[in-house]
């Protein structure tokens, strides 16, 4: 299945939630590239400035990433695409990576957002640079201030491109160039839709109901 939706529609979250509760697999195109950025490999130091822009990496980086996933995760395992195919280029080469590992695509699911509201959601958001727990300026404080409430570590972090400028400058890419490719797998009657704004159990509940038992 497909989990589309701009940076900070809460695929990640969703994405989570479905490990948990089907045992699936996530690939994370966000994930995958900012672990090679952090490894220093080639396409990590490539990456690292593009991402920090705001801006989409090459096809073809995403794409073999893709397929290296694919090779090392059972037939038997379902897969969560978070955030990739992004335009109608990567849906094709989508198509064929799926073709060429024997699988196909069962779902579609878009994350629907208000722009404000995103923003200010991304914009506020940091994490423990220990165990990686999430918080936000206004909605999700530690319960100690400067303290994580899940390991003690007194050390936090943010994105360095959690910023308005890059999130409405994805935003416009997202509208641009994703959605786009919704005709594609409506016409597939593939494409379901959730309020992504809404809340994280609600969002869960909604998604559970479009998949099988």
């Amino acid at each position: 299945m497909i989990l589309l939706g701009p940076p900070g529609a809460g695929k990640g979250t969703q994405a989570q939630r479905l490990i948990e509760t089907r045992g699936m697999v996530q690939l994370s195109t966000g994930d995958m590239l900012r672990a090679a950025v952090k490894a220093g490999t080639p396409v990590g130091c490539e990456a690292r400035a593009i991402m920090e822009r705001g801006e989409l990496v090459p096809d073809s980086i995403v794409s073999g990433l893709i397929d290296e996933a694919l090779a090392k995760t059972p037939c038997a395992t379902g897969i969560i695409f978070d955030g990739y195919p992004r335009t109608l280029a990567q849906a094709e080469s989508l198509d064929a990576l799926l073709t060429a590992h024997g699988r196909h695509l069962d779902r579609v699911i878009e994350l629907a957002v208000d722009e404000d509201a995103l923003v200010d959601r991304i914009t506020g958001r940091f994490s423990c640079a220990r165990c990686g727990a999430g918080y936000h300026d206004r909605n999700k404080r530690p319960r100690v201030e400067g303290v994580c409430d899940v390991c003690g570590s007194t050390e936090f972090r943010r994105r360095p491109d959690d910023t308005e400028e890059t999130v409405r400058t994805r935003m416009a890419e997202y509208r641009a160039k994703t959605a786009p490719i919704l005709p594609v797998y409506e016409a597939r009657g593939l494409v379901a839709r959730v309020d992504g704004m809404a809340p994280i159990e609600e969002v869960e509940r909604e998604i559970a109901a479009l998949l099988p038992a």
